[in-house]
């Protein structure tokens, strides 16, 4: 199968809303492309819904139901059967402007080297006219992921679309009773590798949702603790600044409070001064979580 782009989206639960994806999905000025849904154990009518989108015929659309066990297993679950050269990930509470997919398409296109890239990214708005964050003034950058968030300083989620045989190599991991981990587990593995291409032009309207995970981030992140010490724990291993460093292991010894794990096991070897700001900072934010857990 040819198809160019696989656009991917996990959902729990938005029947209410996966609509406005699908309408912008139909009237896509780009048309090679596939629809694949992987359902986390949603409860309400979702499986109908989509299954009537399937029955239209308008859209080539894989829809697969499994037990809950959060975005990331989906993400792998949909790399695995994924036919296109690119992977966008669009989450079911959001949409698409109707260029976006030829936007990504066109500009992918233009590299020469595609060897040295991991994928191709455009901007997230909360409407077609205000970005999510901020951009680089060039309307077309290539620099690594870690050199746009840390060097470059670029802040606010962005429209991301990966190679997929890519992804099918730095899959998530899966780690057995936690249900969550941070996608930037795998985006920073692939900064560490390749370049991305930016594209400075709003192709994604997103929405965050009181029932979506930007909203349940510190009880995740507490919940799946694992997950989270794994995070913070790899940061520390890319070339980033100094500053970004001490972000993470004070929040690495944050979370490690949260787990009543032994400091002395889990510490961080040959990093004294690391340890030190770690214990300390980590210590104020772990007693002010708690002022949040509350509310």
């Amino acid at each position: 199968m040819n198809i160019k782009v696989t656009v991917f989206t996990p959902t729990f639960n938005r029947a209410y809303i996966i609509d406005n994806l699908y309408k912008s999905l139909i009237e896509q000025t780009f048309k090679n492309f596939e629809w694949i849904i992987i359902d986390d154990g949603s409860t309400d009518n979702t499986e109908v819904l989509i299954n009537s989108f399937i029955e239209e015929g308008k859209l080539n659309i894989i829809y697969q139901k499994q037990l809950n066990s959060g975005k990331h297993r989906a993400i792998n679950k949909a790399v695995d059967i994924a036919h296109g050269e690119l992977f966008f990930i669009v989450d079911s509470d959001d949409y698409l402007t109707e260029d976006a997919l030829e936007i990504l398409v066109s500009n992918w296109d233009n590299i020469e080297d595609k060897g040295k890239f991991c994928g191709i990214s455009g901007l997230r708005g909360y409407n077609s006219e205000k970005i999510v964050g901020s951009c680089h003034p060039n309307y077309i950058f290539d620099c690594s992921i870690l050199e746009y968030r840390y060097k470059y300083k670029i802040k606010g989620d962005k429209a991301e679309a990966f190679v997929t045989e890519k992804l099918k190599i730095h899959k998530f991991p899966e780690i057995e009773g936690e249900k969550f981990i941070s996608e930037s587990i795998v985006w920073n593995r692939l900064g560490e590798k390749y370049l991305m291409r930016w594209v400075n032009e709003i192709i994604y309207i997103c929405n965050y949702l009181e029932d979506g995970l930007s909203a349940k981030s510190l009880n995740l992140r507490i919940n799946n603790i694992n997950g989270t010490l794994l995070l913070y724990k790899s940061n520390l291993d890319y070339d980033i600044p100094y500053s970004y460093k001490l972000k993470n292991i004070i929040n690495y010894y944050r979370f490690l409070f949260h787990a009543k794990l032994p400091i002395k096991k889990y510490k961080i070897e040959n990093a004294l001064i690391l340890n030190i700001i770690g214990m300390i900072g980590g210590g104020i934010l772990y007693i002010l979580d708690f002022s949040k857990l509350e509310n």
